[in-house]
C-alpha cells in the first residue's frame, strides 16, 4: 500500500499546503500541526471514499485517525476490501 501513502501525501500537499511551504512526510502531524482543519478533514474523507470506493463511518473519522498520512493509510486499509 505504499502507492496509497504517496497518493494521500500528494493530495494533501496539493490541496492544503501553501506555495513555498515546507514539504510534509508520512508522519508530519496534519491536524495537530494545523495543516488540516475540520473542514479540510471532511473533504479529505470524501476524497478517500471516492478514490478507494470505501465508506468511512463518521465515528472512525476522528482527528487522531487523520493526524498523519501513516494513520490515514491504516484507516483506509480497514475499509478496502
Amino acid at each position: 500500500m505504499d502507492d496509497v501513502k504517496d497518493v494521500i501525501l500528494n493530495y494533501i500537499s496539493g490541496e492544503y499546503l501553501e506555495e513555498g511551504s515546507d514539504p510534509i512526510t508520512y508522519d508530519t502531524p496534519l491536524i495537530s500541526g494545523g495543516i488540516v482543519d475540520s473542514f479540510s478533514m471532511v473533504s479529505l474523507k470524501r476524497f478517500l471514499e471516492n478514490r478507494y470506493k470505501i465508506s468511512i463511518p463518521d465515528d472512525e473519522a476522528t482527528p487522531e485517525a487523520f493526524d498523519t498520512v501513516t494513520k490515514i493509510v491504516e484507516l483506509v486499509k480497514k475499509f478496502v476490501k
